[in-house]
């Protein structure tokens, strides 16, 4: 539940709110607005225990609000003004479109430098690259490991861009964060639970993939598990679902993307190269997820595609990531964060 304050109420009087609802076994979460203050209730049902409504006989409570969500953090009941979420000065979830881009993986310090370089050229605002990587057969090209983190940090620190790379164990997490500004939770490790409470108590922001199966709701109670840790950088990553449909990789959900905007605070972007599979529609899935009010997007690129190591067909060559990025700068200025 949400206690919301009166205007004018003191330190001391949020002080006392928060005690009675601790005492009650709630985990009290303040948030203070411009204008009022708000304290989330998080724990049991969210529903306020027998004789906890005395709080608005007090006059320093407005009123008491139930969550109609089981995600109660990420919920816009408890903040209606949007989450920004910043990235070594990048801000995600602004009036301007977020471009994150770079290769599925780091092969080599000589293809990461081309497309860092080259994405930067053309204007995005974060390097992607993968170090770790999950992949469906064992044979598969499993990434070059810590080796791969310390190209990505030397190819942020030459290009000035903030790095976002996977984190698939609980054992990775310290390492990843002494090399990239954001960690990334790939759509397998959605629902890894331990791995989603060890990231609640980090500094690092965190990005947070949608699993092919998983439901909206499913989604942001994981997006929970980080906030309930402590963790408030959180960004949500649409990325595709798995439906009967096999023409592409995976069905892109851009109107699950307008409706958790409308459930969540949190910032929302879209991985269009994954959720096609295939490179001629990526930027058309690009430009609709602009569209549709997404805060940003991902975006794999690669100098020869026929060549990479891992998912190459959905790869963009640097020619046609520049192209793309004159269409979507047009979203840039007219995006609105009250979607």
């Amino acid at each position: 539940m949400i206690v919301v304050m009166a205007r004018g109420a003191s330190e001391d009087e949020i002080r006392l709110v928060v005690e009675r609802l601790e005492g009650c076994g709630f985990q009290a979460v303040v948030s203070r607005g411009a204008v009022q203050t708000t304290v989330e209730a998080v724990g049991a049902d969210g529903r306020a225990p027998a004789g906890l409504e005395s709080l608005l006989a007090s006059g320093n409570v407005e009123r008491i609000i139930p969550f109609a969500e089981p995600f109660k953090l990420a919920s816009r009941q408890v903040r209606q003004d949007r989450t920004v979420v910043g990235v070594k000065g990048v801000r995600i979830g602004g009036p301007r479109l977020t471009v994150m881009a770079g290769p599925c993986s780091v092969e080599s310090r000589e293809q990461l430098l081309i497309v860092a370089r080259a994405v930067t050229a053309a204007g995005a605002d974060i390097l992607r690259g993968g170090a770790f990587k999950p992949r469906t057969s064992p044979y598969d090209f499993q990434g070059l490991g810590v080796e791969g983190l310390k190209l990505l940090a030397a190819a942020g620190e030459e290009t000035g861009l903030p790095v976002v790379t996977e984190v698939m164990s609980v054992d990775d997490v310290e390492v990843v964060m002494e090399f990239s500004d954001m960690l990334q939770v790939g759509a397998r490790n959605m629902q890894n639970f331990p791995l989603l409470r060890r990231l609640g108590k980090v500094s690092a922001p965190v990005l947070l993939k949608r699993g092919p199966s998983a439901t909206i709701k499913e989604w942001l109670l994981a997006a929970e598990y980080l906030l309930a840790g402590g963790n408030a950088n959180v960004v949500l990553c649409e990325r595709g679902i798995r439906t009967f449909e096999t023409e592409l990789r995976n069905t892109l959900d851009l109107a699950g993307v307008a409706r958790v905007k409308e459930l969540t605070h949190l910032p929302v972007i879209v991985d269009p190269s994954h959720a096609t599979g295939r490179r001629s529609v990526i930027p058309a899935a690009a430009r609709a997820a602009a569209a549709v009010g997404a805060d940003g997007v991902m975006l794999e690129v690669h100098p020869e595609p026929e060549r990479a190591l891992s998912d190459g067909p959905q790869a963009l060559t640097c020619e046609d990531f520049a192209l793309l990025m004159q269409d979507l700068r047009s979203y840039w200025s007219g995006k609105s964060t009250d979607a």
